[in-house]
């Protein structure tokens, strides 16, 4: 059985996959909402909202945060299900999604401006054995799948499990190519096209 703590590790991960899979589902990336996911997010916030008292101070607060992380999230998910069953949302494609992808090109020249030529939204993670980093590997994967979607890009037949499979494939043959020990990862977004950025660290 499953210790408090890993419940809630668990919890926080499937929040984030959560949001990963609605935005996947709203954007036309898959057929239906994740519903399965939903129902162990509901089974746990239940489980543990009914035994508050047997969480430990830290526990709870972050319990709390996760909780009220996932009522947010619920709630958005809600307007934009009610949005879509009344066809409101509109899908981009074509020419709109060159407009889209315009606009969006603009507005980060923009920001780069503002900040002194620096790029916005760039993800960096470092690993050297990815197999073992999960985690890293998990929110490279959720930069990569958030930056396609604002992009407008198609995820193609790139699943969870291929992205994985390529970073520790990668990993491992930068390290026995360029006899380095970490690999460094980037995903950032050039002139509206995502990039994946495999650099040699040390």
């Amino acid at each position: 059985m499953a210790t408090i703590d890993e419940d809630l590790a668990g919890l926080e991960k499937d929040i984030r996959q959560l949001k990963i899979e609605y935005d996947m589902y709203f954007g036309g990336g898959r057929k239906r909402p994740p519903t399965e996911i939903e129902w162990r997010i509901e089974t746990v916030v239940k489980r543990y909202s009914e035994r508050g008292g047997d969480l430990k101070y830290t526990q709870r607060f972050r319990f709390t945060n996760l909780s009220q992380t996932y009522a947010k999230y619920k709630e958005v998910f809600r307007k934009r299900l009610a949005q879509r069953e009344e066809g409101k949302i509109e899908r981009h494609f074509g020419a709109a999604a060159k407009a889209i992808e315009a606009l969006r090109a603009k507005s980060q020249d923009a920001a780069a401006a503002d900040s002194g030529g620096e790029r916005p939204k760039i993800f960096r993670m470092t690993c050297s054995a990815p197999e073992k980093e999960s985690e890293k590997v998990e929110k490279l994967y959720e930069a990569f799948v958030n930056a396609k979607q604002e992009a407008g890009e198609d995820m193609g037949k790139m699943t969870r499990s291929a992205f994985n499979e390529f970073v520790r494939k990668k990993t491992k043959d930068l390290q026995t190519q360029k006899n380095c020990r970490e690999v460094e990862y980037v995903v950032e977004t050039v002139a509206g096209q995502v990039k994946l950025k495999a650099l040699v660290k040390s």
